[in-house]
């Protein structure tokens, strides 16, 4: 299975479909690597967070906007590349969000306040959505869903090592020079996976389409995630629960969301496709993916915050200290996508993982201000554990149902719940939080006979270094306590989380990739036999890839077994 021809041209009638082995991995490699530019521009600021809040004078809410800014920008653009990708060239579209996603990160680096931070992170968002979003719809372009499991792992892994190296490489730069250069450092990676996608991602030509964007769709559902978002921030501290302004942000925000439904039962190309929600495993996963993105980010946003005030710890002390949660996201994803690939079975690692959320989140729920990090390790290990074996599983279950020509839009509205979750969760989590901490801090100065806004209330984010033996007792208490409340909270959301991968029927794994799922389709239609490269001594995309994955993957006697079958066959 060599290739002998260096010519790429096809007969007339033909397709051009082939990729050689080496095109197929450096596409993957170009593809992770944006990713991974991604994740880090997110992921390195999350130790220094603290420390970027408090000199740019932010408070709690400002500090939980910084993130959930991000997030909820990820989550409206997803759909919208979700659906760009099925409509367009998907290799630009993929080296675009990489310049938006960095050009805006160190555009944030250069900010002089809190406002102007949030602003250009929510750009950053955008390009992180469709980085995100757009990685793992091109690598159903070219690999199977039975040996997608491995490389959904790999997806795994390149993202434990970038929330790995983000926040060490963030606490070093903003302990050694200046939290600033966190915004700068994403700009190499990205202009590598740029180069390496230009040379090496071969995808066939889209069939020219009239391209609707579903702008109705995107402003209506901008507009209702924003306003409960922005409910939920400001209620009990800017206005009561039960006000006019809640009943006005609430009901506004129905009334945009059911707006988005009916808009999205009428238009020709819709971000988020209605029918989808007939698909069983679908509509399992999405409730899955929320309580998960839920968990995920709501809870690890925090872990700064409370290795930092709680615990007073540097900035890279604080990274170093969620390496734990991240070696564990590392080591299942990778570990259980080899099985995944292996047996073809993936839903018992998927229940395996919603039980070992709960019971993460929950003994995270026990710890405070003088807990032993070395059970804190323990409990983190086991939190990352448990998203490595959910999180790219539920996309994996999700895309080998999916029609071909629906897969962006299948997978990135995954993705879309899924942020959607996690912008909630940051959202309400750090309301929880914000109340407990002012709360508590109040009532601690008023006993100690301190005037209750000698620290803004208690609602600032304190430099707890600074501050004299009491108060500083008392702020690392209140966080502390807080923070294993938010845990608390987190843990019902992670029991909807494994009920809904306990009723997921199991689907038997594809072995076709997208190209090959998307040229049969168009033969079938045009009643022509399925396009195959015909030039002399050149193999199938199909047999090509199984080839690379074969070799590279699996003992030599299991490779000739299997060739020795197909042989027969």
């Amino acid at each position: 299975m060599t290739s002998t021809t260096p010519e790429r041209t096809a007969p007339p009638g033909a397709t051009e479909t082939s990729m050689t082995r080496r095109e197929v991995m450096e596409s993957l490699s170009g593809i992770l690597l944006g990713m991974f530019v991604a994740i880090l521009a997110s992921s390195i600021v999350s130790s220094s967070l603290p420390k970027i809040v408090s000199d740019l004078n932010g408070s709690q809410s400002s500090y939980t906007w910084v993130v959930t800014s991000t997030l909820l920008a990820m989550t409206i653009s997803t759909p919208i590349w979700g659906k760009l990708a099925d409509l367009t060239n998907r290799k630009v579209l993929i080296q675009i969000a990489l310049v938006v996603a960095v050009v805006s990160s160190a555009l944030a680096g250069l900010s002089q306040n809190v406002g102007t931070l949030i602003a250009l992170r929510a750009f950053q968002g955008i390009g992180a959505g469709g980085l995100m979003a757009l990685a793992t719809v091109l690598i159903t372009d070219i690999i199977s869903p039975r040996e997608r499991g491995k490389f959904m792992g790999l997806m795994g892994g390149i993202m434990a090592v970038s929330q790995i190296g983000g926040p060490l490489l963030g606490g070093v730069l903003t302990d050694a020079v200046s939290w600033r250069l966190n915004f700068f450092v994403g700009l190499p990676f990205a202009i590598a996976a740029i180069i390496v996608l230009q040379r090496t991602l071969h995808l066939p030509k889209v069939a020219r389409r009239v391209v609707r964007i579903d702008y109705w769709g995107a402003i209506l559902i901008s507009a209702g995630v924003s306003s409960l978002l922005l409910w939920v921030t400001f209620a009990g501290q800017n206005f009561e629960w039960l006000s006019w302004q809640t009943f006005a942000m609430v009901g506004g925000a129905v009334l945009a969301l059911v707006g988005a439904v009916l808009v999205e039962r009428v238009t020709p190309e819709p971000l988020i496709p209605l029918h989808l929600f007939k698909n069983r495993t679908f509509v399992l996963a999405v409730v899955a993916s929320v309580a998960v993105g839920v968990a995920m980010f709501g809870t690890a946003v925090f872990l700064s915050q409370y290795m930092q005030v709680a615990r007073g710890k540097t900035p890279t002390e604080s990274g170093l200290l969620t390496i734990p949660m991240i070696v564990g996201t590392f080591v299942a994803s990778t570990l259980f996508g080899q099985l995944i690939t292996r047996y073809g079975r993936y839903k018992a690692f998927m229940v395996t993982g919603g039980a070992v959320l709960v019971v993460s989140l929950f003994a995270l729920s026990t710890i405070d201000y003088h807990t032993s990090f070395t059970l804190i390790s323990v409990y983190l290990f086991f939190l990352g554990v448990s998203m490595g074996m959910l999180m790219q599983n539920l996309v994996l279950a999700v895309q080998n149902t999916l029609d071909v020509d629906e897969m962006g839009a299948g997978t990135s509205t995954v993705a879309f719940f899924r942020s959607l979750g996690g912008a909630i969760g940051v959202s309400v989590l750090g309301a929880v939080l914000a109340t407990k901490v002012t709360t508590s801090i109040q009532d601690g100065l008023t006993k100690l006979g301190i005037p209750a806004d000698s620290m803004g209330g208690g609602n600032a984010v304190p430099d707890v270094s600074t501050l004299p033996v009491p108060i500083k007792d008392l702020v690392e208490r209140s966080y502390g306590d807080g923070i294993a409340e938010i845990f608390l909270v987190a843990v019902p959301l992670a029991l909807i989380a494994l009920i809904a991968v306990s009723f997921l029927k199991e689907v038997p794994l594809g072995t076709k990739t997208g190209l090959q799922e998307r040229l049969e389709k168009e033969a079938a239609l045009s009643g022509a036999e399925a396009p195959v490269d015909a030039t002399p001594g050149r193999v199938t995309l199909a047999e090509e890839t199984e080839s690379t994955l074969l070799e590279a993957f699996e003992p030599a006697g299991v490779v000739d077994d299997e060739r020795s079958t197909r042989s027969s066959v």
